[in-house]
C-alpha cells in the first residue's frame, strides 16, 4: 500500500473515529482518479478491521442518476461491509453509535459459492448460480452530517461510502425457489405508516458490477459473503423510538427498531 493511499485513509479514518462532520480530502490529499480512490479506501479497509472485523460483503452506493449528478459521477460507487457490522433483524440499533444515521431498504444477496477475481468479467447469469438466498436488508448509512451537494465522490470512496453496517432479514426457507428478484417490491413503514415503496431493477446485474468492481482490486466476493443490491425506496433518516418495518414481496420483512 502506497504512502498517498495510506495518507488519504488516515485523514478519513482518524474524523470518522472523532465523529467529526464529514470532509472532503484537503486539496493536496483528493485522488487523482478513481482508480486512486479505491487504493484509499484498500487502506481504509485495514485501519477499520481491528474494530469492525473483517470485510465481510460488499455494497454499492450513488445508484440513482440524482445522486450521481449531485457528486458529479456518471456511475455507482463500491464500498466493503466488515463482519461485527452485520446484524441479524430484528435488531436493536444504537443511535449513539452513529453521528447521524439513516437507513436504505435494500436486497442482500448471500454467496454460497466465491466470484474469484481471477474470472471476470462476471455478468448477472454468471454470478447467479453463487447466490443461495435473497432477504430484506438495511444499509446503516453514517454520512456525518456530510452536506451532499458538496461531496467528493472519491473522498466518499475513500471513507467506504459511508458504510455504518447492516440489517438483513431471516433467510428464507432453503427448500423454497428464490422469486424473480428484477422488480420485486418492497415497502417501508415507520411506526406503523407507509413512509416509501419501490421495486428493485436487477439485484443479480448489481452483484455483478461489484463482483468486477473488486475484482479490479485483486480481490473476491467469497463465498459466506452478504452483499447489498442498491435502495429501492428513498433513504431516510431514523431517530431513537423509531421501529422500522422493510418488506418486500416473496422475502419476508426486515425490522429494525432505534434505541
Amino acid at each position: 500500500m502506497n504512502q498517498r493511499a495510506q495518507a488519504m485513509a488516515e485523514y478519513l479514518w482518524r474524523a470518522r473515529v472523532r465523529r467529526e462532520p464529514y470532509r472532503n480530502l484537503p486539496a493536496e490529499l483528493t485522488p487523482a482518479s478513481f482508480k486512486e480512490a479505491y487504493e484509499g479506501q484498500e487502506a481504509y479497509y485495514r485501519l477499520a478491521e481491528p474494530f469492525y472485523g473483517a470485510v465481510a460483503g460488499a455494497k454499492i452506493a450513488t445508484t440513482t442518476k440524482v445522486m450521481q449528478e449531485l457528486m458529479g459521477i456518471p456511475h455507482p460507487c463500491g464500498g466493503a461491509i466488515f463482519a461485527r457490522t452485520i446484524h441479524a433483524a430484528p435488531a436493536r440499533i444504537r443511535a449513539a453509535d452513529f453521528v447521524n444515521l439513516r437507513i436504505e431498504c435494500e436486497i442482500a444477496l448471500h454467496l454460497a459459492q466465491p466470484l474469484l477475481a481471477a474470472l471476470p468479467p462476471w455478468n448477472r447469469e454468471t454470478v447467479m448460480p453463487a447466490v443461495i438466498s435473497a432477504m430484506p436488508a438495511y444499509e446503516l448509512i453514517e454520512d456525518r452530517n456530510a452536506v451532499y451537494r458538496e461531496t467528493d465522490a472519491r473522498s466518499m470512496i475513500v471513507d467506504n461510502c459511508w458504510n455504518g453496517g447492516i440489517v438483513v432479514g431471516a433467510d428464507p426457507d432453503p427448500d423454497e425457489p428464490l422469486p424473480d428478484l428484477v422488480g420485486i417490491a418492497g415497502r417501508l413503514t415507520i411506526n406503523g405508516a407507509l413512509v416509501s415503496e419501490g421495486k428493485a431493477e436487477d439485484p443479480y446485474a448489481t452483484l455483478a458490477w461489484l463482483a468486477n468492481l473488486v475484482a479490479e482490486r485483486g480481490r473476491s466476493l467469497d463465498a459466506g459473503m452478504t452483499v447489498i443490491t442498491g435502495s429501492i425506496v428513498a433513504t431516510v433518516s431514523i431517530a431513537p423510538g423509531d421501529r422500522a418495518v422493510f418488506t418486500v414481496d416473496g422475502l419476508g420483512e426486515a425490522v429494525l427498531e432505534v434505541v
